[in-house]
């Protein structure tokens, strides 16, 4: 008996031993991920992992830095093993649909925010993430209507503004678009993207002025494509 006990003593001693190793691992995974050494935490996560294979919070940030890489397939693959040992976390979906984004796998995005929204029907992000994947599909009332969503969660979500405004334009709803490009202004009047387009739609419907003065706030903030048509529009 006392020898079964030392050798159960023995496996506890060493099953502790690997998982402090594997916490170590994740430790300096999130050290290097503040460096931005991103390839040098995934190296410390996939030892993590291979310590301990159940290790749901390495997966998901190993996924992270693959996506930052642009590994998308290798992120998405991440995300699955923590969706599965973790098949409840909303956010796993979510963050599976950016990657999918990241593929242009736009139709497989919606289907992972679905299950994100599914469980967590309070979640902004998800509705975002949804809205651009339709919007890329060309669904626009779709993406206009998940971008309602996210704007009546946050009022103050500035991108969901703007990107609700590039639908509203692909609709010819100008003046819809050009009340969203304002609100994203108001809430980030360094967003030059929605000065660009503010400053396309003015042009078209006849305000030169008011139009070459958001292309060249554009142009002022960086936008790479403003200078051109400034030149063309605005000389």
């Amino acid at each position: 008996m006392k020898k079964l006990f030392f050798l159960a003593l023995a496996f506890n001693t060493i099953a502790t031993g690997y998982c402090q190793a594997g916490e170590e691992h994740f430790k300096n995974g999130i050290l290097k991920d503040s460096l931005h050494d991103f390839k040098g935490a995934i190296a410390d996560y996939t030892k993590a992992i291979e310590i301990d294979p159940a290790f749901a919070k390495a997966y998901i940030n190993r996924g992270i830095d693959k996506d930052s890489l642009q590994d998308y397939k290798g992120a998405i693959a991440d995300y699955g093993k923590a969706i599965g040992l973790d098949p409840r976390n909303a956010e796993l979906y979510r963050m599976m649909a950016l990657s999918k984004t990241g593929l242009k796998d736009y139709e497989g995005a919606v289907f992972d925010c679905n299950w994100a929204i599914e469980l967590n029907p309070a979640n902004t992000e998800a509705y975002r993430a949804r809205g651009y994947a339709k919007y890329k599909l060309k669904d626009y009332l779709g993406a206009i209507g998940d971008f309602n969503k996210a704007i009546e969660i946050n009022p103050a979500y500035a991108d969901a503004y703007k990107i609700r405004g590039f639908a509203k334009a692909n609709l010819q709803d100008y003046k819809g678009a050009v009340g969203d490009y304002n609100k994203t202004i108001e809430l980030n009047p360094a967003e030059a993207s929605a000065y660009f387009n503010r400053g396309i739609i003015k042009i078209a419907t006849g305000d030169k002025t008011a139009g070459c003065a958001d292309l060249t706030k554009a142009e002022e903030l960086g936008h790479e494509d403003a200078g051109k048509l400034i030149k063309k529009y605005c000389k």
